[in-house]
């Protein structure tokens, strides 16, 4: 299960720097790095696994906690790739991840929200959609729709929402990474 561990930290993509606003988005490399050697915790209020579909469902207040990493969502939904284990006992390859119902991700100072969120192991990305996306570190916060980070190399991208007129909103307060 160490792979849960992918989206859990690539979700902790912090974009509220020196960026540059565009109308349709803001798009910057990071410095996000996965780890997998720590072990990792998950608890919901009920666990429904379907073997013969490849499916783990976490459902109920579910929180997975790996070091000083924290997701939190409503579901979380687990596909395996056929063929290639259990996935009651654990052992299968995780295909992709799928949270829904307000999910929330914190890290040290760093809080990432959205509605929905899917991980694609294979691919490397993660997509955090939602009315609002917000990112956010100590007094600096940064909100649009659609973010997409590729985790492998740390290139992230949050498109504005249409609602807000096509710009993707940044509040930075200056000497606040000093604090």
């Amino acid at each position: 299960m160490d792979l849960l561990t992918r989206p859990a930290l690539a979700l902790l993509l912090m974009a509220a720097s020196a960026a540059s606003a565009h109308a349709q988005g803001t798009e910057r490399a990071t410095n996000m790095k996965i780890s997998s050697d720590k072990p990792i915790q998950i608890e919901s209020q009920r666990l429904e696994v379907r073997e013969s579909e490849n499916v783990a469902i976490f459902t109920g207040d579910v929180s997975v906690v790996q070091g000083e990493t924290q997701l939190k969502a409503g579901r979380m939904t687990v596909h395996y790739r056929k063929g290639s284990g259990s996935a009651t006992a654990g052992s299968a390859d995780i295909d992709r991840l799928e949270v829904e119902g307000k999910v929330y991700v914190r890290s040290n100072t760093q809080v990432a929200t959205a509605d929905k969120g899917i991980y694609d192991m294979g691919q490397q990305l993660l997509v955090l959609s939602g009315k609002r996306v917000v990112l956010s570190e100590g007094d600096n916060v940064i909100v649009g729709c659609k973010l997409t980070v590729e985790t492998e190399t740390g290139l992230a991208k949050l498109e504005s929402c249409k609602e807000d007129g096509g710009r993707v909103k940044m509040l930075l307060n200056p000497g606040s990474a000093n604090r």
